[in-house]
């Protein structure tokens, strides 16, 4: 079994109270006076050893206890003894009012500590709640990078859209310039023509009269013959009238077929016009989207552009 231990706090507490009625002076007033009385080294004597350190612990507390916070009467020597005693209440009462003080103190210094666990852990609660948000934040941060990467490469593709677009208004442009030049050549063409036409009217149209007058004289020269031939004087006029027909006919298509030259450069003027505003509008667009690029990328390949272009039907 082990051994007891020679020095515990009950023995060395009854040990020194023992030493302080020996000495007549139970409770001294001052630290000095129980020091006198009562030491380390006069308390291991009496009890016949033990841990200096457990000795000299116990020995304070008991010290607080008896000297500072006045827990027994103070003796005062060399005073009369109605005068001690009531010297005595009076320090008794002023001892238990410090001890009161000394209460509450502690009391306060409880709640202090309990105040400061309850901040501690509010602090941790707020600490938890500023990592979840942190996680959040930094959850946004990684779809807020997504998105910008994203928006980068929607921006790469509409840099290279523009520049294909450049290309195809360049091949349109040209196209629509070859279109011009055709159109004014067939307008040329046209106008040669429908000036023939016009010469052709003409000439019959003299040579009708010069036949009517021929008619005329014939008429009047030769009366029988006019009565044997007028049937074939009426057939001839009708055959020339056919003919006067046929070529105000081809006069009139002539006509029309410049007209629908002069719309079908019409119809092309007005999709060059709407092209021209729809790429103005997308250049805006891509310029207010992002800045314009620096280096100008290489323009499509020309079957792209001849695909997006409208077609026109060649004039028949």
């Amino acid at each position: 079994m082990p051994r007891p231990p020679i020095a515990t706090p009950d023995k060395i507490r009854s040990t020194v109270l023992t030493m302080l009625a020996e000495a007549h002076d139970v409770a001294p007033a001052t630290s000095e006076r129980f020091r006198r009385i009562v030491s380390v080294r006069k308390l291991m004597d009496r009890l016949g050893g033990g841990n200096p350190a457990t000795v000299g612990r116990a020995l304070n507390e008991i010290e607080s206890e008896i000297v500072i916070s006045g827990l027994a009467n103070a003796a005062i020597p060399d005073i009369p003894t109605d005068i001690a005693v009531q010297m005595r209440g009076l320090w008794q009462s002023a001892v238990s009012a410090q001890l009161d003080d000394v209460l509450k103190l502690k009391a306060q210094a409880r709640q202090s500590i309990d105040e400061a666990d309850a901040s501690v852990k509010d602090a941790q609660l707020r600490n938890e709640m500023l990592r979840e948000e942190l996680a959040a934040l930094r959850a946004q941060l990684a779809s807020r990078d997504a998105e910008l990467a994203q928006t980068r490469a929607e921006l790469s593709t509409g840099h290279a859209q523009f520049a294909a677009l450049q290309g195809v208004y360049d091949e349109v442009q040209i196209e629509l310039q070859a279109l011009r030049q055709q159109s004014d050549t067939t307008a040329r063409v046209q106008a040669k023509e429908l000036a023939s036409a016009q010469e052709r009217y003409e000439g019959l149209s003299k040579q009708l009269l010069q036949e009517t007058a021929h008619q005329r004289q014939s008429i009047k020269q030769d009366q029988e013959r006019i009565s044997s031939q007028l049937k074939f004087a009426e057939r001839r006029i009708a055959a020339l009238e056919d003919g006067l027909a046929h070529a105000q006919a081809e006069a009139a298509s002539e006509h029309g077929k410049c007209l629908t030259a002069v719309s079908e450069a019409n119809t092309l003027k007005a999709i060059n016009s709407s092209q021209r505003m729809q790429l103005d509008e997308l250049i805006r667009a891509t310029l207010a989207k992002a800045p314009a690029p620096k280096q100008r990328a290489p323009s499509a390949p020309a079957a792209t552009s001849k695909r997006a272009a409208p077609r026109r039907k060649p004039a028949k």
